[in-house]
């Protein structure tokens, strides 16, 4: 049974924690070194003092106030250093561009993926214009025989149309990303999405409207795209930890491979945001062919620079050839 003595003599270590609790709610760097110190040693002391009045059945009551006390300390010991501007600056100005040089070659693989499936749906297209209409449906055939751009509901309703377009561009890219752990999610997604700008490419030139089409597609598809590849590049680095461990257990490399993957991801939200609006809001526009064309090479350029600078040398942990 728990002493009345003894109680008095820990309770007042027990107010100093909960006064030390109090004073660094807002987390522990609110306390100097000695106090941080002090808190240290009396969490573990009343983390003791617990485990003797839980074996008092008569305790009942105390032992909750010791448990609450600690759970709140806990808290404080576990609550992690929150997210700082500084730290969301240098993952998008150094880290990024760096993960992004790491996975290069499976990036590589995805844009290459899409863009062999675009010239197979261009030249499938090109001997069989049947396949056009198979692929892209009589409504949309029939705008392009008109000679008609179908992005006239983008021009009327441009808010809702960004929104709508940026959530789609998202929901590819992370169906891309996430489809790695299925090994050929990422592949049917980059071949879907290829073999569907070659043959509207293919269809577009024999309408003799292939620079309204591209004019359009060029200010927002500068980012779209590579945001695109980026995702397909994320998800064949989880296939490609998932089949190809090296030396790591499979888990392990599947771990680090996932990791790497969601960082690419959140690299190319921003892309997809700022493509999702340029096309709600400019492309479609009667701008001229010529500023859209000039936008679109500015943006490119910033990207190159952006990804494979030289001023982005930040490390951000092992590459994959390392880890393997």
């Amino acid at each position: 049974m728990v002493s009345t003595a003894w109680i008095k003599k820990r309770q007042p270590h027990w107010k100093r924690l909960e006064r030390l609790v109090e004073v660094a709610s807002g987390g522990l760097s609110k306390l100097n070194h000695a106090e941080l110190r002090e808190f240290g040693l009396l969490y573990r002391q009343t983390a003791a003092d617990l485990s003797t009045v839980v074996e008092d059945a008569s305790s009942s009551q105390l032992s909750n106030y010791l448990n609450h006390l600690l759970g709140r300390g806990h808290n404080l010991l576990y609550m992690g250093q929150r997210p700082k501007i500084s730290g969301i600056f240098d993952f998008f100005s150094s880290t990024y561009p760096s993960i992004f040089r790491q996975t290069l070659p499976m990036t590589a693989l995805a844009t290459a993926i899409f863009c062999l499936a675009a010239i197979v749906g261009w030249v499938v297209t090109a001997y069989d214009p049947s396949f056009a209409h198979r692929i892209l449906g009589p409504q949309m055939m029939v705008s392009i025989e008109r000679h008609e751009m179908w992005t006239h509901s983008v021009v009327a309703m441009k808010p809702v149309a960004a929104s709508e377009i940026t959530t789609n561009n998202l929901s590819v890219a992370f169906a891309a990303c996430a489809g790695g752990i299925t090994v050929l999610g990422p592949v049917y997604l980059m071949v879907f999405n290829g073999l569907l700008l070659g043959v509207v490419g293919a269809a577009t030139q024999a309408a003799g409207m292939a620079l309204p089409l591209w004019s359009f597609v060029a200010p927002h598809g500068v980012l779209e795209l590579p945001a695109i590849f980026i995702a397909g590049g994320a998800g064949l680095e989880i296939t490609r930890g998932l089949l190809f461990p090296g030396l790591l257990p499979r888990r392990a490399s599947l771990a680090q491979a996932g990791a790497r993957a969601i960082r690419l991801m959140l690299g190319a939200v921003p892309m997809l945001l700022v493509a999702g609006s340029i096309e709600g809001f400019f492309s479609a526009t009667s701008t001229p062919v010529a500023m859209k064309f000039l936008l679109a090479g500015v943006l490119f350029a910033c990207l190159l620079v952006y990804l494979f600078g030289s001023w982005s040398t930040k490390g951000s942990g092992p590459s994959p050839a390392n880890t393997r």
